[in-house]
């Protein structure tokens, strides 16, 4: 398909080259002198050269992007979820609690909302609104500060938070905030897990690869409020240890006029859904215990479940991006386990980091990380953004893969033509990719309100595979 592509445009661009020079020449009364089916063969040429350029995809860049970083009132050790988990009469299930965040890969400086550090916790859907507009509109009035962007400017709007799904809509609250235009496109997406960052990208690349001159505003975040979980049962317990306040929002273009002012183009989306299989479909669930206690339950076939989603996805991005030789590689293999029957010939994993210059792999846990570096074979150089925003920020969801993409920004890694490879996992079960081309390269004092800066000298520190809880007062 990419063959045929270049092709085409080989032949558009000879025969502009051809025909421009007489065109500019060409009069009426000369249009009227050429033959009919020399006429008829000039307007059909004409009328081709116009249908594709209407049909032409559009580029899409990532203009800006900005991470909300809460203030340090919000900032909490791990042990406050032990005392919480405590008082929440949790029992016997709290030392099981204490096993997990010492084991979680999280550090005592991430954040939690305020509806969650008071005793006792304010779990009503007022105050879930309140964390709701203090990281969404944080993150978004960053954004139009560090852009410049008018509110008119903005085209389309597409919000995904999971499982918090207030009405009138994060989109809604956005577009009231801001005051958007009537004729706004508005798009919120919920109950999608860790993994609708992403496909709020690829949602907004689709409207913006057919909608000339348009700017999208992408707003990524989960909300905690109201997904504390206080009861006993252990798949449950997991995502309290995990999940931490967090968003983030960006701008996309594809005004040509933005080009000298992005810093990304989006050159892939894969997306992968097995939710047809019953094993995925119900390996991460929010549901009620046999106490009617609401929690988000974690399966033990989740690691599996994700290697299994991973595997498809890279079947479909291999070809994209990798170069000739490990395509050629990974079929052969392939071709002698399946056809030869070759079973002591392993699969083939194809080296990305010939692909890729970054890694942004979304921060769902340790154990997600684990795997992913194994699985890729990749250094903790490239481990280095997706387990420090674990260790800073914990998992703020569908967001963390940007926090990631800033701590590659204010460490000065991205430089003009790297290519950027961000990967996420979500409840159905889901494993999407995305793919970015730097546009330039971005200077550590250029990374504006990033969340990152006033700290990143701190960074990388080395975390233990258990790091005992700090005594809470």
């Amino acid at each position: 398909m990419a063959k045929k592509v270049y092709l085409a445009k080989l032949v558009y661009l000879c025969l502009g080259l051809f025909l421009v020079p007489r065109l500019s020449s060409l009069t009426l009364a000369g249009l009227r002198q050429l033959p009919p089916a020399a006429a008829a063969a000039l307007v059909s040429l004409v009328a081709a050269a116009a249908l594709y350029a209407a049909s032409r995809r559009r580029p899409v860049y990532l203009v800006e992007l900005c991470c909300y970083k809460p203030s340090k009132a919000h900032m909490s050790a791990r042990s406050v979820v032990l005392r919480q988990c405590e008082r929440g009469g949790a029992g016997e299930a709290v030392e099981f609690q204490k096993r997990i965040l010492e084991r979680c890969g999280i550090g005592d400086s991430a954040y939690f909302p305020a509806s969650l550090l008071c005793e006792p916790v304010d779990m009503r859907y007022g105050t879930a609104r309140e964390e709701a507009e203090t990281v969404v509109f944080g993150a978004v009035d960053e954004l139009f500060r560090s852009t410049g962007l008018a509110a008119e400017e903005v085209t389309m709007v597409v919000a995904n938070c999971s499982t918090y799904t207030p009405n009138p809509s994060f989109a809604d609250m956005i577009v009231n905030r801001y005051k958007l235009r009537g004729d706004v496109m508005c798009y919120n997406l919920g109950g999608m897990g860790c993994s609708a960052g992403l496909i709020s990208i690829d949602l907004a690349k689709n409207l913006l690869e057919v909608h000339p001159n348009s700017c999208a505003l992408v707003v990524s975040t989960e909300n905690i409020t109201l997904n504390a979980y206080f009861g006993s049962n252990r798949s449950m317990l997991v995502s309290n240890s995990l999940f931490r306040m967090g968003g983030a929002a960006l701008l996309l273009s594809n005004r040509l006029s933005d080009r000298r002012r992005s810093k990304y183009q989006l050159t892939h989306t894969v997306r992968t859904h097995r939710a047809a299989d019953d094993s995925s479909y119900s390996c991460v669930t929010q549901a009620e215990d046999a106490d009617g206690n609401l929690g988000i339950s974690l399966s033990k076939d989740l690691m599996s479940v994700a290697g299994d989603a991973l595997k498809t996805n890279i079947t479909t991005l291999g070809p994209l991006v990798l170069p000739v030789s490990e395509q050629l590689l990974f079929v052969a293999t392939m071709l002698l386990r399946r056809v030869l029957k070759l079973k002591m010939i392993k699969h083939y994993v194809p080296d990305f980091k010939l692909a890729f210059n970054h890694f942004c792999i979304h921060a769902g846990g340790r154990a997600v990380l684990d795997e992913l570096e194994s699985s890729l074979a990749l250094s903790p150089w490239h481990m280095e953004p997706s387990r420090m925003t674990l260790y800073r920020f914990g998992n703020t969801s569908s967001s963390s893969l940007w926090y990631e993409l800033c701590y590659c920004e204010a460490k000065g890694r991205i430089r003009r033509g790297d290519r950027v490879w961000q990967i996420a996992f979500g409840s159905g079960f889901k494993c999407n990719s995305a793919v970015w081309t730097a546009l330039k390269t971005v200077e550590r004092v250029h990374c504006g309100r990033n969340p990152w800066t006033d700290e990143i000298h701190e960074f990388p520190v080395q975390v233990p595979k258990v790091v005992p809880l700090v005594p809470y007062n």
